[in-house]
């Protein structure tokens, strides 16, 4: 059921693949450098490297490029004003990782990445007008419009976090409760605001694409529900500074309404399963799988963060954080994005290098989040480490590069529908 044209922007996607190769490669080196040497290189600076390009030079790129190709109509997405965001902001890209691994946050890095959010910005103005003049959100996508006009706007105020950081660093605030919850704004919002909002837009599209029944009403209900309970959400990540009683109660309330949210999700596409399963090869539906294993374990471990126990536990063992980071970014949404731009026909995990490589990339995957989320919980029971950890978990992430080299490499073979 391939929707997508081969030869229309599918560079574009490979040039996000890139990305992701380039974030496993950082990712490799930072996992080595907690069991060797690597002269001259600061991790906390390649760290912000590795994040920056994750956020913005893969999963930015990609859900922007998706957006575009299935809201709007050929002649639409393919004016040139599409063509400068996409490529200025790739030059943003490139300037952060060449600065961030030199200086840190400092002068050029700040000047590349406050260019990407302008980008952003242009991007979300120029989609949105075009949509409005096309009648998106009046047409046969109106609910899955819902959804992806939202995730623009958590887009949009999502960038409020690094704005802050200017004045909250010149006022003498850096590495303050008020500095890394601006941090914390700024990754809410991307990640429960940004990119779940869009990628839950290309299921309900894929949906009225096909012409899968579902209840409007409860589309809606759905979508009302997850967006005032993503605003309140953010509390969660502040609960380490122990703040007010009613602050929990709030964070708890958006939790469990999220979790709501999900579950009437699921009663909603539960009864169209097969049919929604059949529109994907068998590959892509064991990542739509994963997936949503990753959406409902992601809600979980949020509503156990609205106890106050559970909110300190998660700050004070990184292992807990970087577990959820990445089963968010890497488990729910680029699952999603692998299955959803195969099942559009620009992607392929038909032939033997493209399986192999997908396969070695979730493999690495599940077994660097059980290591991380295993040393957590050892360090949760005082069993202190696990024996070899770190060299266990940089072996692992060997794999999850080797697997994301394979895939990509398998990409540039032909294009799919060829």
């Amino acid at each position: 059921m391939a929707f997508l044209n081969p030869h229309n922007k599918r560079n574009w996607l490979l040039v996000a693949l890139l990305h992701l190769l380039v974030v496993a490669s950082l990712g490799l080196v930072l996992r080595y450098m907690m069991v060797g040497t690597v002269p001259g290189v600061n991790y906390k600076y390649l760290l912000h490297a590795h994040s920056h390009v994750a956020l913005l030079g893969w999963l930015y790129s990609a859900v922007t490029v998706a957006l575009q190709v299935v809201f709007l109509p050929p002649e639409v997405h393919s004016k040139r004003t599409y063509s400068w965001q996409f490529w200025l902001s790739q030059v943003a890209v490139l300037g952060m990782l060449f600065s961030f691994p030199v200086q840190g946050y400092a002068a050029v890095s700040i000047t590349f990445s406050t260019a990407h959010i302008l980008l952003s910005y242009w991007f979300i103005y120029q989609f949105l007008k075009d949509a409005k003049v096309e009648g998106i959100a009046k047409g046969q996508h109106q609910v899955s419009f819902l959804f992806v006009q939202a995730s623009l706007f958590f887009l949009t105020i999502s960038s409020l976090g690094p704005w802050s950081l200017g004045p909250i660093m010149a006022t003498g605030h850096s590495g303050s409760s008020l500095y890394y919850n601006a941090i914390y704004f700024y990754l809410h919002f991307q990640y429960n605001g940004w990119f779940t909002f869009a990628v839950l837009g290309l299921v309900f599209w894929l949906l009225e694409y096909r012409q899968i029944p579902f209840s409007l009403g409860k589309g809606r209900a759905i979508f009302w529900m997850l967006f005032w309970a993503c605003l309140p959400e953010y509390l969660l990540s502040i609960l380490w500074t122990k703040p007010a009683g009613w602050v929990y109660v709030l964070s708890g309330i958006a939790a469990v309404g999220q979790l709501v949210a999900l579950t009437q999700l699921i009663m909603l596409l539960w009864p169209q399963r097969k049919t929604l399963l059949l529109l994907f090869a068998p590959w892509s539906r064991f990542l739509i799988t994963g997936a949503l294993a990753a959406l409902a374990l992601k809600t979980c471990m949020q509503v156990a963060t609205a106890f106050p126990y559970f909110a300190d536990l998660a700050y004070q063992i990184r292992n807990f954080i970087i577990g959820y980071l990445h089963l968010v970014l890497i488990g729910f949404i680029s699952f999603f994005l692998f299955a959803f731009f195969e099942v559009g026909g620009w992607l392929m995990i038909k032939t033997k290098l493209s399986k192999w490589g997908i396969g070695l990339f979730v493999l690495s995957f599940l077994t660097t989040e059980g290591l991380l989320f295993l040393q957590g919980i050892f360090s949760w029971v005082q069993f202190g480490s696990l024996p070899q950890y770190h060299l266990l978990l940089f072996i692992a992430s060997i794999f999850l590069l080797v697997g994301m080299l394979l895939f990509f490499l398998s990409q540039l073979r032909k294009t799919p529908l060829d």
